[in-house]
């Protein structure tokens, strides 16, 4: 049993703030490769989808005269970090397990390393799962973060990624 859905996370007022400002199509396409990704590596896939739901919710827009200052963005962003913080405390709000809502956001604080110093960085597989998913839907210049859904879609997929990770953890019963 799930303490936390991705769809009470989806309909929760902050995460639609922030889902909203990092892009809600890439969150959800994050999410469905994320999904994949656990599957074939063994890694919790409710964990993995929902780092992977998160992942940006740290962005702050950078804007110069208006449009959106890519540059300014690499130069300092720290979304990763933020976005850990957002998404643990939003979590624990929800009711999460406190030990998942803390992979969660390792997670997150770890899906990129454009805030680090430049070196290696040892990743668990749940967090190398989710940086895999996020570098899987990126496109140049920060893009990724400007496709649209209607909301309609974004929940009905967010619903089927949940009755997928519910499949996966009820046991199979035997019909022989």
């Amino acid at each position: 049993m799930r303490n936390v859905t991705l769809i009470q996370i989806f309909d929760h007022p902050i995460a639609q703030k922030y889902l909203q400002r990092s892009g809600i199509a890439h969150a959800v396409s994050v999410a469905f490769h994320a999904y994949r990704l656990s599957v074939k590596e063994g890694v919790d896939p409710d964990l993995a989808v929902k780092a992977a739901l998160l992942h940006d919710i740290g962005h702050y827009e950078w804007y110069t005269d208006g449009e959106w200052d890519f540059e300014q963005y690499k130069k300092n962003d720290i979304h990763a970090i933020k976005g850990a913080e957002r998404a643990h405390k939003l979590l624990v709000r929800l009711g999460e397990d406190r030990q998942a809502a803390k992979e969660i956001a390792l997670a997150i604080l770890l899906h990129t390393d454009s805030y680090l110093p430049d070196g290696s960085l040892s990743q668990n597989p749940l967090q190398k799962v989710v940086k895999l998913a996020d570098e899987m839907d990126e496109e140049p210049d920060g893009k990724h973060h400007y496709r649209r859904i209607s909301e309609q879609t974004a929940r009905k997929k967010i619903q089927e990624l949940d009755q997928l990770i519910e499949q996966r953890k009820r046991p199979l019963k035997r019909t022989v």
